[in-house]
Parts: structure tokens; sequence; C-alpha cells
């Protein structure tokens, strides 16, 4: 599963504008809001291309950073931020 910055940014108890800033003092994003290093951290983000059609300018592409699942508490480390405790499922008892 991949969340958006501003998705990964409430799991991690921070607003998006505040997770990027963060990101970006820690050399993880660019000045365009993508992975400063697409290779190096191709196992936590990911560079999603888009596209859109604009009726005077014709197609327009799109680019957006992706934070897969495991990138969570990686960008949690790299950040030194404290996860919030995951809830216990109580599902299973009996």
């Amino acid at each position: 599963m991949e969340r958006t910055l501003a998705q990964a940014a409430t799991q991690l108890g921070l607003t998006r504008t505040q997770l990027i800033a963060l990101m970006q003092e820690n050399d993880l994003l660019n000045d365009r809001r993508l992975p400063a290093y697409p290779t190096r951290d191709r196992e936590y983000l990911r560079i999603k291309d888009g596209q859109w059609f604009h009726e005077k300018y014709g197609l327009q592409y799109t680019q957006s950073t992706k934070v897969r699942q495991t990138g969570i508490r990686w960008l949690a480390d790299q950040l030194d931020i404290d996860l919030p405790a995951i809830p216990a499922d109580r599902r299973d008892v009996a």
C-alpha cells in the first residue's frame, strides 16, 4: 500500500507541510518535493508519474512522491519521530 505525503504525515502525527519541511531539512526531498535519492530510497519512497488533459495546453504531466508501507517506519527513524502506538487488535480474543 502506498500513501501520499499527506496520508503519511497523518500517520506520523504531523501536517503535510511539517513533513515536507522535515524531509527537505534531512535531504530526503528535493525542491520539487520528489525523492532526492530515488535509487537509494526506492524501497521507501517512489515517484508517481501522472498525466491529465488541459483544454488549452494539451496533455500535462505531473510527478508526486508516494510513501511505501515500509517507508512509514523508515521516515520516523530518519526524522527522529516517535510513532504513535498501534492499538491492540482484539478481534481474535476468545
